[in-house]
């Protein structure tokens, strides 16, 4: 398959200055880097031809000789054609200079493109765990500090994590010569692939174990417990999690562990229902102390409190009571509680009692025909709230 032009493929002339294929060139790779189009064989097709096609034209002397005789005098000499073992990944690090650092770094993709070089760091990540938190409102509304026994993978304290004997009993792995990884060739129209894996024979360590702990035969690990302590900021709701960086099961033969993610459950109250930082209780009174006002004792998340009733207060009544509520999270702001009034009506009334409120039927003070304006106003309201 005959090569397009090199000057054509990077869309430039014969007289463009390095600053000018620096450009068209780092135009081409951003647009067909692999990490923008996965999966697409075009583009990494082009990509490639743009990195061969900037070699060439960046060097005097490769230039020169392009120039004169075309893709005959520098036949494989691009790094990327003309039979020569290639690797994509090096196309990253050899253009590293372009992009500042690691080829297409993270000042581009958050995030740089690493490339093993030589054995890798030792032992298997640990796995993450999961654990529920059943909390209590007033847990919730102040925070807490809770000390959990968590049972997992922990090191092993024989061996401490390396899961050999001692350490005179590791050798050099012999499949990979200590690299920690193997290669396979393929060829293909462009030249030939490499594609680099871990070695299956040491999971990538670069090492082998001769003899292994008897503890834990060689993990690095084993079944144990450890008590943790959790810090529970105020305000949490239920479905919310706290993440502790490597508190999870620990990994094999000196790998990273784990984290273990603490899933938040707000058990129910006994007498608040929760609304976001604030809190509602549900406040009964009798037909007198409706009436007549009173003082009467209620519950909040600290204790106790006194609060006034005063006369004449309808039944479905709020009464706040300020900063009684729930802590915001991220000192979001305090919440309040509210008292919503209740008017018990007895069934069961005495000869006596029931004489006594018949005598009030007549009293104007007592028909409901003789609401205020603000009453009835106060009602219509409650009901639309209440249905």
């Amino acid at each position: 398959m005959s090569k397009r032009d090199y000057y054509e493929v990077l869309g430039v002339g014969k007289d463009a200055s390095e600053a000018d294929l620096k450009k068209a060139y780092r135009k081409l790779a951003m647009k067909y880097h692999p990490d923008r189009n996965k999966g697409d064989a075009s583009a990494e097709e082009k990509f490639k031809e743009a990195a061969e096609a900037y070699e060439i034209l960046r060097d005097p002397q490769k230039k020169a000789r392009y120039d004169q005789f075309g893709h005959a005098g520098v036949n494989g000499q691009g790094g990327f054609g003309g039979g020569v073992e290639f690797d994509v990944e090096d196309i990253f690090s050899r253009f590293g200079d372009i992009f500042g650092g690691g080829f297409f770094g993270e000042d581009i993709f958050g995030g740089g493109r690493t490339r093993s070089r030589g054995r890798r760091q030792p032992g298997t990540p640990g796995s993450d765990m999961k654990i529920r938190m059943p909390l209590t409102l007033e847990e919730i509304a102040f925070g807490t500090e809770k000390t959990l026994k968590v049972k997992k993978q922990v090191t092993c304290n024989t061996c401490d994590g390396t899961g050999a004997e001692s350490k005179s009993d590791f050798e050099t792995c012999g499949t990979c010569n200590g690299l920690g990884e193997v290669r396979q060739v393929t060829r293909t129209m462009l030249g030939q692939m490499v594609n680099v894996q871990p070695c299956p024979t040491c999971q990538g360590e670069g090492r082998i174990i001769k003899n292994k702990c008897k503890t834990c035969n060689g993990e690095g690990r084993e079944k144990g417990e450890e008590t943790i302590k959790v810090s529970i900021p105020s305000g949490v709701s239920n479905g919310n999690y706290i993440t502790l960086r490597g508190q999870g099961n620990a990994g094999r033969r000196g790998g990273q562990p784990g984290d273990l993610i603490v899933l938040i459950e707000e058990k129910e109250h006994e007498h608040f229902v929760r609304d976001g930082n604030n809190i509602y209780y549900d406040l009964s009174l009798s037909i007198p102390d409706a009436v007549l006002g009173s003082e009467q004792e209620v519950p909040t998340l600290k204790g106790k409190a006194k609060l006034r009733i005063e006369p004449g207060t309808q039944p479905g009544k709020l009464l706040r009571m300020r900063g009684k509520g729930i802590i915001g999270l991220n000192s979001s702001g305090e919440g309040d509680e509210f008292v919503r009034i209740n008017v018990y009506m007895p069934r069961n009334l005495s000869d006596k009692e029931r004489k006594s409120i018949e005598a009030l039927r007549d009293s104007e003070n007592f028909n409901a025909e003789h609401q205020t304006k603000e009453e009835k106003g106060f009602f219509s309201k409650m009901k639309d709230v209440f249905g």
